[in-house]
C-alpha cells in the first residue's frame, strides 16, 4: 500500500493550455524542473495533441530526456551554457539561447543549427542588454538567429515595467541585421493578464500546472495537482500532552491525533506545521499539529470519523473543499513555484488522462 502520493491530471493540463493557446499565436510550454515536477515527459506527451511551436528547458540532460522520449519538435535551451558545452547541446538537437559574440562564434563553426537571441531588459539574470544589442552585429551577420526573447521581472504586477521591458526589447530588435523570425517574451502572468499576444510564441509555464497570476489575472488555471496520503497511525494525546519536535503544539484537551507519512523531505514544508490542514472524512478540514518533520506530519482528527488506512489529501480537493497550492505556499511563506517543484523530491505519481 502506497504511503503518500502525488496525483496529477493531465487532461487539465491540457485544458490549461488550450486557454492559454487561445491568447497567442503559439506557445511554447515550460517544462523544465521535470515540468515543474509533475513529470516533463507525460506532460509534454499530453500536450503534443496541441501542436505546440516546441518545449522550453533548462538542463542539456532534460532535452535528452525528451529526445529519448520520442519528442521531435524544437526544445530551447533558456539557461545560458558554457561554450564548452556547446557541442552536447548540438548533438542532442537542441536549441540554446546564446548572447555573447564567443559562444554565437563557437555555435556557427560547430554548424549548430537554430539558436535564439537572449536579450536582457530588465531581469539582469541572462542575455545581452537591450543597449549592447549593436554590439553583435558582426557574429549575427554571419549567423542569424532563429529567434529572440526576453523575460519579463514583474508580469503579476501592474506597474507599467512589462510596457517598459517591451519598448527595450524593440529597441534591441531594430538595433540587429534583420528581425528574427520567432520573438517571445510572455511568461504564464503576461500571457494570462493580457487580451491577446502580439509575439510570435507565448511561453506558458506554472499556468499550466494549476498555479494562477493573481486576481487581476484575466483567465485562470484548473487545478492539476494533489498529494495524498494515508494515515498510518492513530493516538490520544492527553491534556498537556505535547505533538513533534520543540513542543510546538502542546494539547489543551484530550486529542486524537494521526500520523501521515509524508514530510519536507517530499516536499510538504516543514513551516506548515500549525498553519496548514488536511483533508479527511470526506472534505472535513483537520489542522496540522505540531512541526512537520522529515517523512511524517500529524494531524489532528479528534472531531473526525478517521480510521488507520484513510487517506487525506494535504493538497487538492476533497468533497466542495479544495487546499490549492497558493494558499499552502502562502502558508509557508515559499512561493508557489518553490512548493511545486519541491514535491518531486521521493514522491511516486499517479497520472490522470493524458491519452490523446
Amino acid at each position: 500500500m502506497t504511503r503518500a502520493w502525488i496525483e496529477i491530471d493531465l487532461d487539465a493540463i491540457v485544458r490549461n493550455a488550450m486557454v492559454i493557446a487561445a491568447r497567442a499565436q503559439a506557445i511554447l510550454p515550460m517544462v523544465k524542473a521535470d515540468a515543474y515536477g509533475v513529470g516533463a515527459v507525460p506532460v509534454a506527451r499530453a500536450l503534443e495533441r496541441l501542436s505546440p511551436w516546441g518545449y522550453g528547458v533548462a538542463t542539456i540532460e532534460e532535452a535528452r530526456e525528451l529526445r529519448r522520449a520520442g519528442i521531435a519538435r524544437p526544445i530551447v535551451l533558456f539557461t545560458p551554457v558554457v561554450v564548452e558545452d556547446l557541442r552536447a547541446v548540438r548533438d542532442a538537437r537542441v536549441t540554446p539561447a546564446l548572447s555573447s559574440a564567443e559562444s554565437i562564434a563557437a555555435w556557427t563553426a560547430l554548424g549548430g543549427g537554430p539558436w535564439h537571441l537572449a536579450i536582457d531588459t530588465g531581469m539582469s539574470r541572462a542575455g545581452v542588454r537591450w543597449d549592447q544589442a549593436g554590439a553583435l552585429v558582426g557574429v549575427v551577420s554571419a549567423c542569424a538567429p532563429e529567434g529572440a526573447f526576453t523575460h519579463f521581472h514583474s508580469a503579476s504586477l501592474d506597474d507599467g515595467t512589462i510596457a517598459e521591458q517591451e519598448a527595450r526589447f524593440e529597441r534591441a530588435l531594430a538595433a540587429l541585421p534583420a528581425r528574427p523570425a520567432v520573438l517571445h517574451a510572455e511568461n504564464s502572468a503576461a500571457i494570462a493578464r493580457r487580451t491577446r499576444s502580439s509575439w510570435s510564441v507565448a511561453r506558458p509555464g506554472i499556468f499550466l500546472y494549476g498555479v494562477g497570476s493573481g486576481a487581476g489575472a484575466a483567465v485562470q488555471p484548473e487545478p492539476v495537482v494533489s498529494l495524498c496520503a494515508r494515515v498510518v497511525e492513530l493516538r490520544i494525546v492527553r491534556a498537556g500532552e505535547t505533538v513533534s519536535y520543540d513542543a510546538a503544539y502542546r494539547a489543551d484537551s484530550d486529542r486524537v491525533i494521526a500520523t501521515l507519512p509524508v514530510g519536507y523531505a517530499d516536499g510538504y514544508r516543514r513551516a506548515l506545521g500549525n498553519r496548514a490542514h488536511a483533508l479527511v472524512a470526506g472534505g472535513l478540514r483537520a489542522p496540522v499539529v505540531g512541526v512537520v518533520t522529515m517523512d511524517m506530519t500529524m494531524i489532528d482528527v479528534t472531531e473526525f470519523p478517521v480510521a488507520i488506512g484513510d487517506v487525506a489529501t494535504l493538497i487538492g480537493s476533497e468533497g466542495s473543499e479544495r487546499l490549492g497550492i497558493e494558499t499552502l505556499a502562502a502558508q509557508a511563506g515559499a512561493s508557489p513555484y518553490e512548493l511545486l517543484t519541491a514535491l518531486r523530491a521521493r514522491l511516486p505519481r499517479r497520472y490522470r488522462g493524458g491519452e490523446g
